[in-house]
């Protein structure tokens, strides 16, 4: 039997990572390289197997002739402006999964869904809520040699390498914040 709070297989319920404030700053600088305009344009289609996370970052990739293996969006830029679905028509043609998480939380509903689909074929996730801690699950999921690309507003595109040492950095950083686990009836 399972000590006491320790969630079990019966009681689990679901579980999401919460960022606690702590974390917010850590959170919101880069942990890739930053490039922007004909640089990051560049690089994208340079790119080999990559994943994306972010509206504008993922129709960019796709006007530019890049399909991501994974694309993460949340149909809205800044949290607010909406952003076209037809934009991701392409990526969502292969696969097209919808998920709930919250502003501030990664839930294992995105980190199931991104590992579902970096194992079978790729596809689109539409998040309904806030994709922004998706780029973590998805430097947990994608195979070493791969890249992960997100937008940072006003800067440009993030880069990340996926290697032994971004997989801890993104363990480390899951698991510094704060778990939540709810019932399924709630």
């Amino acid at each position: 039997m399972p000590p006491v709070g320790t969630p079990s297989a019966s009681s689990e319920g679901r579980r999401s990572w919460v960022v606690p404030a702590s974390l917010r700053e850590r959170l919101s600088a880069p942990y890739g390289p930053v490039l922007s305009g004909p640089a990051a344009e560049a690089r994208i289609r340079s790119l080999g197997l990559f994943a994306s996370c972010g509206d504008r970052v993922t129709a960019d990739a796709l006007e530019l002739g890049a399909t991501p293996w994974v694309g993460i969006v949340d149909l809205r830029t800044r949290r607010n402006e909406p952003f076209a679905a037809g934009s991701f028509a392409r990526l969502a043609a292969r696969r097209l999964v919808r998920v709930r998480n919250p502003p501030g939380e990664l839930t294992e509903g995105l980190r199931s869904a991104v590992r579902d689909l970096v194992e079978h074929g790729g596809g689109l996730i539409e998040v309904d809520g806030e994709e922004d801690l998706g780029s973590l699950a998805l430097v947990e999921s994608l195979p070493a040699g791969a890249t992960v690309i997100y937008g940072i507003p006003g800067a440009g595109v993030s880069f990340v390498t996926v290697d032994a040492a971004a997989k801890d950095q993104v363990r480390a950083l899951i698991g510094a914040m704060e778990l939540k686990v709810t019932s399924d009836g709630s």
